[in-house]
């Protein structure tokens, strides 16, 4: 059974709040419609939805600026909508961390498709079926100062516990997994965001960066006209279930 889903409608243009909560409550989604960003942080400190759908345009505190802060702080989906048609404006929200772009006037059934295919990437669950074995997965990785602790999503550099996003920690996660190994741009778009993700690979460079931020002197390195990769020394890593008897 699917969850009843919250999403969130920001754009100060009322008619198409109205117009994209219509089509959203038809397939059976709660909806909340807001004019501004700063109604939106509002409802995000208070009542967070599962899913954004922001305009770029608003009054005060640009769509943007309000992804910039939600991609801070968590993962959820987030799908910019705006009249601007420019190249340069779809790089910019998906380097900030929108996770798609969509041009106005657009088909509202079409926005439906995208936010269905959205909220299956990031929450869908999988559960064993009966009699399958569960492979085994190493409780925790560990590469020179990094340690990944996997069930918990937790992880520590230089000892100290660092908050990541769902995003930066599967990124990590693919590294310490492979150190040494140079990974294309495509492969870590694939890995972290999905197979069916159509927008800039500069969202990798973007999401790197952000990593560096959190975590000084983290040895992920540029491979020039390839991708990057995380150095490690022979031996470095280890993971639990490899290493106990």
């Amino acid at each position: 059974m699917n969850k009843d889903y919250l999403i969130a409608v920001v754009d100060d243009d009322q008619h198409i709040r109205n117009l994209v909560e219509a089509y959203l409550i038809k397939e059976n989604y709660q909806t909340i419609g807001l004019g501004s960003a700063e109604e939106a942080w509002t409802l995000w400190q208070t009542n967070p939805p599962d899913m954004w759908v922001l305009d770029i345009m608003l009054p005060g505190m640009d769509g943007y600026e309000f992804c910039r802060r939600i991609r801070h702080e968590a993962e959820v989906p987030i799908i910019m909508i705006s009249a601007r048609d420019n190249e340069v404006d779809k790089i910019l929200g998906l380097e900030l961390g929108s996770d798609d772009y969509m041009v106005k006037p657009f088909s509202p059934r079409e926005l439906v498709a995208r936010i269905k295919r959205q909220l299956q990437r990031t929450y869908k669950m999988s559960s064993p079926t009966e009699g399958s074995i569960l492979p085994i997965i190493p409780a925790r990785l560990e590469v020179g100062h990094l340690q990944l602790l996997l069930e918990e999503r937790r992880a520590f550099w230089c000892g100290e516990e660092v908050d990541l996003t769902s995003k930066e920690f599967t990124m990590l996660k693919v590294f310490a997994d492979s150190p040494n190994r140079a990974f294309t741009r495509d492969e870590l778009l694939t890995f972290v965001w999905g197979n069916d993700y159509f927008g800039s690979d500069r969202a990798v460079d973007h999401l790197i960066k952000r990593m560096r931020k959190k975590l000084e002197d983290v040895p992920i390195e540029a491979v020039w006209g390839h991708g990057y990769r995380m150095r490690a020394e022979e031996g470095e890593q280890t993971d639990e279930a490899s290493t106990s008897n």
